[in-house]
């Protein structure tokens, strides 16, 4: 699933984890260009430097002050359609 790294910083509520790390996993893939479903090779690295740079961002979100004005864009993860499509992946 590709989709643009949204700002995270300023929502309510605030960022989830799960949107942290889909936000670190995205950017991971754009700098190296390596897909998620790729040779584990490449993979365990990509998914490593992820972990780090979620840890990082969380981090950064708890520090910085409250924003003035919410983000523009609404995160992929909070978008009906891709709501709708996670629980249709869902195991029943």
């Amino acid at each position: 699933m590709c989709r643009n790294i949204t700002t995270l910083r300023g929502l309510e509520p605030a960022a989830t984890a799960e949107e942290i790390e889909a936000a670190a996993a995205q950017f991971v893939r754009k700098v190296t260009g390596v897909a998620s479903n790729a040779a584990p090779a490449s993979r365990e690295p990509c998914e490593a430097a992820a972990a780090e740079i979620t840890q990082i961002v969380t981090r950064l979100l708890g520090e910085l002050p409250a924003r003035r004005q919410p983000p523009q864009t609404v995160p992929p993860l909070r978008r009906p359609e891709v709501q709708a499509r996670l629980a249709a992946q869902q195991p029943a």
